[in-house]
This record gives structure tokens, sequence and C-alpha cells, in this order.
């Protein structure tokens, strides 16, 4: 019984598996992101903030409306796919690059690692500034089931119970860390957001909910389309 809950709750959450909960919530979410690309008149430049390449090996970057696809995360990230580049910056300080200097700006699953508010604030900002267009994805706070520790409800408990529980044993995709400091650091690295907030950070924009069996399980907030007319 173990095993099959086990199994049930990987299909739920990992988006990696071909064919589970996770991966098709993915592909829907990539279809609405299409459907937007093809608004636009010309093939387009895309940043991806905290973007992996495996991410794009799966949904593909054949699509006629894909130019490229530049991946910022804090490091270099290593590519081989030919319309994929990486440069090195910081979500939440994007001073290199100019106001509205990017037609589209894509994250999946990054703005609850960047710290608390006001760390989100400063990113939500940034892309704001950044990005004529934006589609920002990430997981439902009030979704029962923590995404990344897979523990339902545990986003909701006091820091120093996640700690503990992380402490001493493996929780979904962590490994257990057996020093209860260092364990309360990774707990508290990650903050799941509403839509109430997100729709403050994100002004004016407009609100995918992608759903399992009622429950909405992340977010995705995307700007109406500005498109420069040639």
């Amino acid at each position: 019984m173990r095993k099959i809950r086990h199994s049930f709750v990987k299909n739920l959450a990992n988006g990696w598996e071909r064919g589970s909960f996770a991966a098709k919530l993915r592909q829907r979410r990539f279809d609405l992101f299409l459907s937007i690309l093809e608004q636009f008149p010309e093939p387009i430049d895309i940043l991806d903030i905290g973007g992996q390449e495996n991410f794009w090996k799966v949904v593909g970057t054949d699509h006629k409306k894909i130019q490229s696809v530049t991946l910022l995360n804090l490091w270099k990230e290593p590519t081989s796919l030919p319309k994929l580049k990486s440069i090195v910056g910081d979500a939440r300080d994007l001073h290199a690059l100019g106001n509205k200097s990017v037609e589209m700006i894509f994250s999946n699953s990054v703005i609850e690692h960047v710290g608390g508010f006001r760390e989100q604030q400063r990113m939500a900002q940034e892309i704001q500034r950044v990005g004529k267009n934006f589609f920002i994805q990430t997981p439902n706070r009030y979704f029962p089931l923590e995404p990344h520790f897979l523990f339902p409800f545990f986003q909701f408990l006091p820091d120093n119970i996640r700690a503990y529980f992380h402490s001493k044993w493996n929780l979904g995709w962590w490994e257990r860390n057996s020093n209860y400091f260092e364990a309360l650091a990774e707990v508290e690295s990650i903050r799941l957001l509403t839509k109430k907030e997100l729709q403050f950070l994100f002004k004016n924009s407009q609100i995918y909910k992608e759903k399992i069996f009622g429950w909405t399980k992340s977010i995705v907030v995307y700007k109406k389309l500005k498109i420069d007319a040639k």
C-alpha cells in the first residue's frame, strides 16, 4: 500500500515522467504559452529566468515563433540545443537589461525560490521592467500537497517542525539533511505564493489556474500582449 501511495504522489508531482499528471499539466500550460506566441507577427527571442535545457528538450524549441531561448541563472547552464544559450544573472536584479528590452520573459517554478516576499517582489518588478510580455508559473500555496517535499500541508507547518522532519527523513525530491540548521535554511528557502499575492505582484495581468481534482495545483500569471507594430 505504501508503494502504491508513493507511486501516486510521484505521478501527481513529477513533470519529467511521461504520462504523469504533472507532465500533462505542463504540456497544457506550454500549449497556452504557444498560443500566445502565435499572436506575434514574427519569431521572437525568449528570456527564460531560471530555465534549464532539460525543460526545453521535453517541450521542444522547434516552434516557428521561437527564434531563440536565453537561459538566465546564477550560474552558466550547459546547453546543446541550437536555439538555446545561457547567461549569468540574478532574477532580482536584471540591471544589465534595459527597460522593455525583452519581447517575452518565461519562468517556470522559480519565483518561489528567490527568498522572502520582498525578494519575490523585486523579481516581479524586474520582470515587468525588462519584459514587454511575460509568462510566469509557480506552485499554488493552497494545494494540499507541497510540491518539493511531497508532504501534505507541509508549507503550513512552523519552520522548526519542517526543519526537524527534513533533518530526520528523505522527503519528496529532497534528501535528508542531518544538520538541523542547514535543514532549516533549506525549508525557509522555498516560499510558495497565493493567487492574491501573484495578482498584487503582477498587477493588470491575466491568471491561468492548473487544476487537479478541483484543486488549483499551480498558477500562471501572464501579461496581456504588447506587440510592437512591424
